[in-house]
């Protein structure tokens, strides 16, 4: 971010110089201002980064604002039912679906509102000892997730609940369902839901088993039991498991995301003593860094050695970044 230019008096007394400031000159109009940029993006020896940095002006230049809303609303709303609406709270999350937008605040409260009417159509806390932490939108059958928390055993536990956009816009937040009842989601489980695949990841840490359903119907597909497993990763049509490091390897075993069947199961040197900085799974390509060791990039769907190059970890972010923006123009 560039910091903003300050401009400080100066104490010193006058010198006696004059000083003539030359008129500002006015700005070409937008057509000539649009061609020099296309000039300078065909001459330009970084003519993406160039051209995508000097046309974000024009990108954003029609954008204006058509409407806010207020999720603070206590004296629409009994606060004896809603006690988090005694205080104003950041908006943390913003879900839009159809023609409703859901806002979700810092202290667990989840407000809708119509982009038809711009009027607040409900609020999504079912409970007064209710505490929302995340919204997900599912497109498979139109509906809203809810990942709870409630005061009725100590915030400890998630619960999800998946409700209809239909409902919602009749008013109607407490006709949604209860979801993965079965599961035991405390700290430190979790719920990942997987849009891409569709499929939803659970972790009990009860009894330390993973559980894949399907975001379709909520139906379960498969269990993956196994205390050795310390991460899952995932990518289209495939899930990455890594197990407990071994003093001079890491077992890794790359599954389909549809069945759970093995696709391969190898063992990934390492360097001894060196903590593993990460391990990332980018579609077929296996990431692996090392502290103060080369990042090391794999293809893992033949296990042909394909990179080892001398970049840090800034480095890396560097030119991640530079083809995501060369993603985005093409």
């Amino acid at each position: 971010m560039m910091e903003g230019r300050r401009i400080i008096a100066n104490p010193r007394p006058c010198s006696g110089s004059r000083r003539v400031i030359a008129k500002k000159r006015s700005r070409p109009d937008g057509f000539v201002n649009s061609v020099k940029k296309l000039q300078r993006r065909e001459i330009s020896s970084r003519m993406d980064r160039a051209f995508s940095i000097s046309t974000a002006q024009e990108r954003f230049r029609n954008m204006r604002l058509v409407e806010q809303y207020d999720t603070h609303d206590p004296k629409g709303y009994c606060l004896v039912s809603l006690p988090n609406l005694l205080k104003r709270s950041k908006v943390i999350e913003i879900v839009a679906a159809r023609d409703i937008v859901f806002a979700l605040t810092l202290s667990g409260v989840c407000a809708s509102f119509s982009r038809e009417t711009n009027k607040k159509v409900c609020f999504l806390n079912v409970s007064p000892d209710e505490v929302i932490r995340s919204l997900f939108y599912n497109k498979n059958n139109d509906s809203l997730i809810t990942v709870s928390v409630y005061a009725s055993d100590n915030y400890s536990s998630l619960k999800c609940r998946s409700t209809r956009i239909e409902y919602i816009l009749r008013g109607q937040a407490d006709a949604g369902f209860p979801l993965f009842e079965s599961e035991s989601l405390k700290w430190p489980g979790f719920v990942e839901f997987d849009d891409v695949n569709g499929k939803v990841l659970t972790y009990s840490a009860q009894d330390s088993v993973y559980k894949v359903f399907d975001l379709k119907n909520y139906a379960l597909l498969y269990s993956i039991s196994d205390k050795n497993v310390q991460e899952i990763k995932i990518s289209p049509g495939i899930m990455l498991l890594i197990f407990k490091r071994a003093a001079s390897h890491v077992p890794l075993k790359i599954l389909s995301i549809e069945d759970g069947t093995v696709l391969k199961s190898f063992h990934h040197l390492l360097h001894r003593n060196k903590k593993v900085d990460f391990i990332e799974q980018f579609n077929e390509k296996l990431l692996v860094k090392q502290e103060n060791e080369n990042l090391q990039i794999l293809d893992v769907s033949g296990f042909v050695f394909v990179v080892q190059a001398a970049l840090y970890i800034c480095v890396f972010m560097f030119l991640i970044e530079f083809y995501v923006l060369k993603g985005s123009k093409c």
